[in-house]
């Protein structure tokens, strides 16, 4: 057989053919992932630069929602309290027109009153020589007997009927 020294041989030029193979094969992906590292890096300065302004605007947007919030709470409760405030001082002016309609409604039967009265005066021929004037009376039979509910049903006062159980 052919000497060990040869197929040593063959066997370190077919390894080192298969590394140059290699190395070929991976000139391109290293240049791909050193062009990649390139803008990964590009990417992190611009992000280094941007990003902390743009994090501290989104910061003081935030608070100043916040704010706004808090005002517009504020803002709701005020006007609330107002419509509590115009809801009492509708109900008051309620309760006064009422009051004011009582009253006009008791004055205005105070005037017919005195009116009527003015002009029964005036009229001097119903009065009697006497000074009195005559009532007008239902004859006997068409008088009924007055009830009142809340009386007791025996006519005599609480005292004499008392006096009476001696």
């Amino acid at each position: 057989m052919i000497d060990p020294l040869f197929w040593l041989g063959l066997s370190i030029l077919l390894v080192a053919v298969s590394l140059a193979a290699v190395l070929v094969a991976l000139l391109p992906a290293v240049q791909e992932i050193a062009r990649a590292a390139r803008s990964i890096e590009k990417l992190a300065d611009t992000l280094n630069r941007e990003l902390p302004p743009t994090l501290e605007s989104i910061r003081l947007t935030g608070m100043e929602i916040s704010e706004l919030t808090d005002d517009v709470t504020d803002g709701v409760k005020s006007a609330g309290q107002v419509v509590k405030n115009v809801d009492k001082t509708i109900d008051g002016a309620k309760t006064q027109a009422k009051k004011v309609q009582l009253t006009t409604r008791s004055f205005l039967t105070g005037i017919k009153a005195a009116w009527k009265t003015f002009n029964r005066s005036n009229n001097n021929n119903n009065i009697p020589p006497s000074g009195h004037r005559s009532v007008d009376r239902l004859p006997h039979g068409q008088r009924m007997p007055l009830e009142f509910p809340h009386e007791r049903s025996t006519s005599y006062p609480k005292e004499h009927s008392e006096a009476d159980k001696e």
